[in-house]
């Protein structure tokens, strides 16, 4: 694989790489999620990496559908929630729901010229929801498993 994800080969295909998103990044993620000490096998980055891939594009595939059907070109934030929600994701949807909501805000916030002190209050409302969410942890079962947003804008899986 060239530095360049968009290569095409000598037929003129895309190929497989095109479509993925970079390794570094996949593994950042990882890593994030397990302890220090934790190694993670190049297979295991490469397999997460098509997996990730493929549930994007499973996604974005659904959220395309709608706008043609609704006869529009774009493909927005409501598009990929009603995709998650219709495509069986639905414990997914109120989370994603309220991060695209409090996104929104950071970002209206940062155009009006309040970024530091909005992110600052978004920050202490997902300290305050981390907190609430640890209690209600405590009472359900060990298994279960929640995703919380960090402070990156990205998911982390807590358990």
């Amino acid at each position: 694989m060239d530095g360049d994800n968009s290569q095409k080969d000598e037929k003129g295909q895309i190929n497989n790489y095109s479509r993925f998103l970079p390794i570094a990044n996949i593994s950042r993620i990882m890593k994030k999620a397990l302890p220090p000490n934790a190694k993670i096998a190049k297979e295991a980055k490469e397999i997460v990496q098509e997996c990730v891939s493929e549930f994007i594009s499973f996604i974005t595939s659904e959220a395309c559908e709608k706008c043609g059907s609704e006869k529009r070109k774009t493909i927005n934030g409501e598009d990929l929630l009603h995709s998650i929600n219709t495509l069986g994701f639905e414990n997914y949807y109120d989370m994603l729901k309220l991060y695209l909501y409090k996104y929104r805000e950071a970002v209206k916030a940062t155009e009006n010229g309040e970024g530091k002190k909005q992110k600052k209050n978004i920050k202490e409302e997902e300290n305050e929801d981390n907190e609430e969410e640890e209690d209600e942890d405590e009472n359900e079962d060990e298994e279960d498993s929640q995703l919380n947003i960090n402070n990156n804008n990205e998911l982390q899986n807590l358990q």
